[in-house]
């Protein structure tokens, strides 16, 4: 089995290796993801021990094991509560590694093989025999600096991270970066739905540390969302191009000023009820967009998680641990007040992610097939795959053509993975277009364009990446 043409179609395989081949090397865009800035803040940053680098950061992995019995204590998972979990690290890769039948198949199982080999030079499969000599291979590898994410950035040819970050949150280790005189561009991510879904847990306690973030004392509607300008400026002078949203559904409405105040004063006093949390969070879209439009941040808005759907799970280990839940979505009708206000501006991006793959052909690639404002972000989260990659390309191109989409994300919390999740994408783009090309739909020299495009240009332009020196003179 040849390993350079995994993942590609026999009966295009020539076509799709020559596709690949002119675009492996590109730099990596990584426009959207989760993880932390402080691993790049200090040049000396040790990921601890494989464990704490592989297993308990990813709730890709240990939601799979969770579903098979294994307790997140088992996997050294922390408790809210500081209730006690395993923390004997061998003995935890050991439960993985007896396990790792479970993700044949998986896009985990094809990330982790992939990071094993390409960044850590491991080509033994993960099994119970073999699991305790991989853990010191990788032991013995994350203790050499060249293992330092620093290190791993540059050689990972990364051109730009963002990462995402709390409105209230006051980007010391972008600082840091900064001062630090390193030359990889890592960038903030304005993330406000901790301040703005009214029904999150500490909801009142965000809106006391944006008051003590901003400078501005939080009191009323008006207070509160020059509060939030401030903070989307300040993201911005820290190098921020986009800012992201989640919520449940694609719900829009614009309230007047009366009733967002009411609601606003509500959820200060803690008596607002689902129907406010679901009227404030879709108004506050709307205004979300308004402020995109006024000052170029890039919109992103994810749509269609139930999340912490199992409650015992949220009340032990808190968020994103695993559970949340795809839901059906609907964005016609719910994103019409939005698309009313700003969906012929020119001048504003909104990237739209979705969990609900039926609204791709019937919504969204129509929707972004025609309004200026919108485009369409990559599959996401569970379809983040080889498989929901080729359904993506096929339901939405015919409509929506590329150029309508922003290329790939990565949208991982898992470092070493960022290759690899690129390398997918990369091989998917160059599969497909080689569909295209053997049933002379494009020709090749579009399809070579074509691939560019998906890999590198695509995310580049959606998010306003260009050099930082040509931002820096006309920003």
């Amino acid at each position: 089995m040849n390993l350079e043409d995994r993942y590609f179609s026999p009966d295009s395989a020539a076509i799709a290796r020559d596709l690949y081949a002119q675009i492996k090397d590109l730099p990596l865009i990584c426009p959207h993801g989760h993880v932390e800035p402080r691993l790049l803040a200090d040049p000396d940053f040790s990921f601890g021990t494989p464990v704490d680098l592989l297993i308990i950061p990813d709730h890709y992995i240990f939601r799979m094991l969770y579903s098979q019995g294994i307790t997140l204590e088992e996997l050294g998972v922390p408790r809210r509560d500081g209730g006690e979990v395993e923390r004997d690290h061998r003995k935890i890769w050991q439960k993985v590694c007896d396990h790792w039948h479970l993700f044949r198949g998986t896009p985990t199982g094809i990330w982790l093989r992939d990071e094993l080999r390409h960044v850590f030079g491991i080509d033994a499969k993960l099994n119970s025999v073999n699991a305790q000599s991989i853990y010191d291979a990788l032991t013995e590898k994350l203790r050499h600096p060249d293992f330092r994410p620093r290190r791993l950035f540059e050689r990972f040819n990364i051109e730009v991270l963002a990462t995402t970050d709390a409105a209230t949150d006051t980007l010391e280790h972008h600082q840091a970066i900064r001062e630090s005189g390193w030359l990889g561009r890592v960038i903030p991510t304005f993330r406000p739905d901790a301040v703005v879904n009214i029904d999150m847990d500490g909801w009142g306690e965000s809106i006391h540390s944006l008051s003590a973030v901003s400078g501005i004392e939080v009191i009323d509607y008006a207070s509160y969302i020059a509060a939030l300008e401030q903070r989307r400026a300040f993201f911005k002078s820290m190098g921020a191009t986009a800012t992201d949203h989640a919520a449940q559904t694609a719900y829009t409405e614009h309230l007047n000023a009366h009733e967002a105040e009411a609601i606003f004063q509500r959820g200060m006093k803690g008596e607002a009820n689902a129907d406010d949390a679901r009227r404030f969070t879709g108004h506050m879209l709307i205004e979300m967009a308004g402020m995109s439009s006024e000052d170029g941040l890039v919109m992103q808005l994810h749509i269609g998680s139930y999340r912490d759907h199992n409650p015992l799970i949220y009340q032990r280990f808190g968020r994103n641990m695993g559970a949340d839940i795809p839901i059906v979505s609907e964005f016609t009708r719910n994103l019409k007040p939005l698309l009313d206000f700003f969906g012929n501006d020119r001048t504003l991006t909104i990237v739209l992610f979705n969990l609900d793959e039926s609204t791709y052909s019937r919504e969204l690639a129509p929707l972004a097939g025609h309004y200026p404002c919108l485009r369409l972000g990559p599959p996401w989260w569970f379809f983040d795959s080889l498989n929901g990659m080729r359904r993506f390309f096929d339901s939405v191109v015919e409509t929506a053509g590329i150029y309508n989409t922003a290329g790939f994300n990565d949208d991982t919390r898992a470092y070493p993975s960022i290759p690899s999740r690129h390398d997918v994408w990369r091989r998917a783009s160059a599969d497909w277009l080689a569909g295209l090309v053997v049933r002379q739909i494009v020709d090749e020299e579009d399809a070579h364009e074509m691939a560019y495009a998906l890999v590198y240009q695509l995310a580049k332009e959606t998010y306003k990446l260009g050099d930082q020196e040509t931002e820096l003179e006309f920003g």
